[in-house]
């Protein structure tokens, strides 16, 4: 195929990503129909049909599903060189993508790119809260965080945060009409504020250990939330019990706002990491952000 051909090859791949033209069409700056008639001409010249469309959703052909997997990494590759070349220069400089949990986000990356950013301004540093496992290969992110028990063996894992706890917490007006649960059982009979992560789809489980017994409860409550926030907040209002990251509601234990109980069933457990590909050419920009990050406690 022509050189002058590869730009039909990048709106092809990113088409079938996105299974999508009106996305594939926002994520490379044209037209939807621009991108259509792109991907039509590539089919042309291959004399062979690289997605199948509905009015639904895009889909790749067989044929297209063998060069999406061919083509698709190498050009993944190729970016990433690229990538390094043009921040070869004295001072770093580029845009490093992270994808991480609403909880890492605020308590690991957030404080320290405090630190980092004002010394770096050639360095821009974009984050998307994401509850799921993202491929970051696939979307093309830089690095993610995860729990270091979640990080895909295949990836470098660099260490971000201490050692976590949780926290099961309620508010004293809720306590002055529940009883407080002395082990984890009892909470099948509280009003717990459920939360929903796309990582597992459904509600998920209250993880407790104790003495190396680990034990997960399936709670039930009137609400539902995917957000730190309103998780905390409905606690404060005594509107049931809530499991929190310790760090969240430690000033509210302190202050008498939040009870908390069964702490002996909060075992420290492994912190953040984040984790990336192997790289043989990492990005200036992106080696300092990682310097910027790792844990030193």
């Amino acid at each position: 195929m022509a050189q002058d051909n590869f730009n039909d090859l990048v709106a092809f791949i990113t088409v079938a990503r996105e299974e999508s033209f009106t996305r594939a069409a926002v994520k490379l700056g044209v037209s939807q129909s621009a991108l259509s008639q792109t991907v039509r001409s590539l089919e042309e010249r291959l004399g062979i049909r690289l997605l199948t469309r509905t009015t639904r959703r895009v889909s790749p052909t067989p044929a297209g599903e063998r060069l999406l997997h061919t083509a698709g990494p190498r050009f993944e590759e190729i970016r990433a060189e690229l990538s390094a070349l043009s921040e070869m220069r004295d001072k770093p400089a580029g845009t490093i993508r992270i994808t991480a949990g609403e909880h890492a986000a605020i308590s690991v990356l957030a404080p320290a790119l405090d630190k980092f950013l004002p010394d770096n301004p050639d360095v821009n540093v974009e984050i998307t809260v994401d509850y799921g496992l993202t491929d970051i290969v696939a979307e093309r992110y830089d690095a993610g965080v995860r729990l270091g028990e979640q990080v895909a063996k295949d990836m470098i894992a660099l260490r971000i945060g201490p050692p976590m706890r949780m926290a099961v917490v309620g508010s004293p007006s809720y306590f002055r009409l529940n009883p407080w649960p002395e082990k984890p059982q009892d909470l099948t009979a509280h009003n717990c504020i459920q939360i929903r992560m796309p990582t597992y789809g459904n509600i998920f489980p209250w993880e407790f250990e104790k003495d190396g017994y680990e034990l997960k409860v399936r709670v039930d409550g009137q609400l539902v939330f995917n957000s730190l926030a309103m998780r905390r907040d409905a606690a404060l209002r005594g509107l049931g019990l809530a499991y929190m990251p310790e760090d969240q509601v430690q000033d509210l234990i302190k202050g008498n706002k939040l009870i908390r109980v069964l702490e002996d069933w909060c075992e420290p457990f492994p912190g953040y990491h984040l984790y990336y590909p192997n790289r043989r050419h990492a990005s200036p920009a992106f080696a300092l952000v990682l310097e910027a990050l790792r844990f030193k406690g």
